[in-house]
């Protein structure tokens, strides 16, 4: 069965959860041999269901229900910290010898990266397809991105996660959900697939996740099942302790604490041994805090793109002692509006130099995306550079000596999306170009 008329072969089942008859016939055309829809009939095998997705979850059940038993499945849902915590929790098992699968922002990886993803939380019987995969090929584990908006779209089924987790809310999406509460209620469904819970209680939301039916597990700085505390952030490295032991990481900054505690509380729940020392060797996700080298400058490309990341990542590097720190940060468009000056705001106020340039502007005009990110800035130290390569080359053309830019916004991103269409483009290859 397939949902996507681009896929079909010869002798598949199409699924229409669009119901749009255009492509249902372009199904039939490329040999679809019966086609699931909500009204209609047409000149292959017809099943009129009331409604395509809800069939679709049913029928996924009832057929994967007892083998995904075979495999333990981890969701991670938030605003920030997704990629990173699911990352260095596949990362880490894999290191371990548990073969780990990931489904993500970055792609579809097991043992390596297969391929790319269009969303966060791809489609449900995408998702379906990637668990069979990996249970066919013997893996323990895997982890999940789980997104608000799949969560609303229903694209995680009635799939049920051995550990859901919580890493933070903060403002982002509100163009879809329109206040946080619809936010924080969208994300709660995961924790309704669950029987176990994992939840950041320094973050004022976390209420929202701590259901009495689940087995919940806390952690933070505050009082909680597993304590912070005692963190030192160095050039290097960072230390910091959890229920008083002590523990070192190459990752750097107070938010890689948060990411990587999700992997050292799945650790002790699954009662995994592991040596310490492998946690001085991780490496980031693709397009987060990825850093080039300049003579004795150092550029870092984020993903950060919403107001609460921007301000980890700019307060983080200044722990790195810079002369200067220059910023480079857009907005996306189409998207929500309300994060735009925040975001404008905190960039001039962390950083001695910003430049305010394009994300992918989508439909919006970029100028007026720009203008909406600095309207209520009451400082100089910014230009504007509409053309994101080319704010790019200026940012390295400003550093001095003991420099950092940060690239925010695109991350691993190797494409800029323009109106409808996606043209190559990617800040670390325009960075290795220019320097």
């Amino acid at each position: 069965m397939k949902d996507d008329s681009r896929k079909i072969e010869v002798g598949d089942t199409f699924i229409s959860l669009t119901n749009n008859e255009e492509y249902i016939k372009d199904a039939i055309n490329k040999g679809a041999s019966k086609v699931i829809v909500e009204n209609g009939l047409y000149e292959v095998d017809t099943l009129i269901v009331k409604n395509t997705r809800d069939y679709l979850i049913n029928y996924l059940d009832e057929l994967y229900k007892e083998k995904f038993k075979q495999i333990k499945i981890i969701g991670i849902t938030g605003t920030n910290g997704k990629t990173t915590s699911c990352y260095l929790l596949w990362q880490i098992l894999n290191k371990l010898g548990y073969k780990t699968g990931y489904i993500g922002t970055i792609g579809f990886y097991m043992d390596k990266k297969i391929h790319n993803l269009n969303n966060t939380t791809p489609d449900i019987l995408d998702i379906y397809n990637m668990i069979n995969k990996c249970i066919d090929e013997n893996y323990k584990y895997i982890v999940m991105e789980v997104s608000s908006q799949a969560l609303s779209y229903k694209r995680i089924g009635k799939l049920e996660f051995d550990y859901a987790i919580f890493t933070n809310l903060t403002k982002d999406h509100l163009d879809y959900h329109k206040d946080m509460n619809n936010y924080a209620l969208a994300k709660q469904e995961l924790f309704r697939h669950t029987k176990v819970g994992i939840v950041n209680i320094d973050d004022e939301n976390s209420n929202y996740y701590l259901l009495d039916n689940n087995t919940n597990y806390t952690y933070g700085y505050s009082n909680s099942n597993y304590v912070i505390s005692n963190d030192i952030i160095d050039n290097d490295y960072t230390l910091f302790n959890l229920n008083d032991k002590e523990y070192k990481t190459n990752l750097l900054g107070n938010y890689n604490i948060y990411n990587l505690i999700i992997s050292l509380i799945i650790i002790d729940l699954e009662k995994i041994e592991y040596d310490k020392k492998i946690l001085c060797d991780l490496n980031y996700p693709p397009g987060r805090l990825e850093l080039i080298k300049k003579d004795n400058n150092k550029i870092f490309v984020d993903y950060a793109h919403t107001p609460d990341a921007v301000k980890n990542v700019i307060q983080m590097v200044r722990k790195l002692n810079p002369n200067n720190i220059i910023t480079i940060i857009g907005c996306g468009g189409d998207r929500d509006k309300t994060k735009r000056p925040e975001m404008g705001k905190l960039a001039c106020e962390l950083s001695d130099y910003v430049i305010f340039t394009s994300d992918n502007p989508r439909h919006e005009d970029p100028n007026q995306i720009i203008n909406d990110i600095i309207q209520n800035l009451d400082t100089t130290n910014y230009e504007i550079e509409v053309n994101r390569e080319f704010a790019i080359i200026k940012g390295i053309q400003k550093l001095e000596k003991n420099d950092i830019l940060l690239l925010l916004g695109k991350g691993h991103e190797d494409y800029q999306i323009i109106e409808d269409k996606k043209y190559h483009f990617s800040d670390i290859e325009v960075v290795k170009n220019n320097i």
